[in-house]
């Protein structure tokens, strides 16, 4: 199934949670010389303009980033949330006004140092013409292809360091056991690599199968953030949470998300919550 077009959803909520949580693992990862490859397993549009057709749509990311936008002043003491805002603040066209939201392929590239490499998986044909189109640096790989599978062939790297987002639509019910079966395999061919897992938090429960198919395979060191919009209604079917999976989380790294996510729930809306643990396993 090829159908899910992230651009319809780009700066919402669970986009918010996601990048801010990578920007986060990266941000730590420089804080030592030695050379990282990074792996986009799902890799989606470089960037988002929010006039476009699909994403104005649904309008998504007035509820995401948008209400971070606004609230960017006050958020500017909290290092991690300052530093993310004025990233996102750089890929603006015009000061103060909000009208392009970065992809995961923008906010891998834009911190690649000469001595990092960046490999992007797109499968979705339109959505590779896209990233294809976006300028990126030279040391960055684009691949039409399945970013699970390709994933699993780009193992070991030739980098000390290795970090990996995986972040499907979900859309089959399939994807969460493969998505187990990925893990599985990537961490024991590069057992050191920092592997970040994104999965929605559906009235269904599905995510609970990704959780215990990792326990199964024995993943102890995972740091768990659970962003919660509200508890489900009646006969609900949409997305009411985002989940991240950090699997070897550089250290220290939880606490500043902690603390960041912490400022981002209260503009989210009154019912929204995070949860933010050491993964066993329960």
């Amino acid at each position: 199934m090829l159908s899910y077009q992230h651009a319809y959803h780009a700066g919402n909520f669970a986009d918010v949670h996601k990048h801010l949580t990578l920007f986060s693992v990266i941000d730590h990862l420089l804080r030592k010389k030695t050379s990282i490859t990074y792996i986009d397993t799902h890799a989606g549009r470089g960037l988002y303009p929010l006039a476009a057709e699909e994403t104005a749509r649904l309008g998504e990311y007035r509820d995401g980033i948008g209400r971070l936008w606004q609230a960017r002043t006050r958020l500017g003491d909290d290092p991690l949330l300052g530093n993310w805002l004025a990233a996102v603040a750089r890929v603006q066209a015009r000061d103060g006004r909000l009208d392009h939201y970065p992809g995961s392929p923008w906010w891998l590239s834009d911190r690649l140092r000469e001595q990092d490499h960046l490999t992007l998986f797109e499968l979705h044909p339109g959505e590779h013409g896209h990233l294809a189109r976006q300028p990126l640096p030279d040391n960055v790989q684009r691949i039409h292809g399945d970013g699970l599978r390709g994933l699993v062939r780009c193992l070991p790297v030739a980098t000390p360091r290795l970090c990996v987002l995986i972040d499907p639509s979900y859309e089959r019910k399939t994807e969460y056991g493969e998505v187990v079966e990925v893990v599985r395999k990537a961490m024991h061919k590069a057992r050191h690599a920092v592997l970040l897992v994104w999965y929605p938090l559906l009235p269904t429960g599905r995510h609970h199968e990704l959780l215990e198919g990792l326990r199964e395979g024995g993943l102890r060191k995972i740091w768990r953030s659970e962003l919660r919009l509200r508890e489900p209604r009646e006969g609900e079917r949409g997305m009411l949470g985002s989940g991240m999976l950090v699997i070897n989380p550089p250290w220290g790294m939880e606490t500043r998300l902690e603390a960041a996510m912490q400022r981002v729930v209260p503009l989210l809306g009154t019912s929204c919550q995070h949860r933010g643990d050491w993964w066993a396993g329960e």
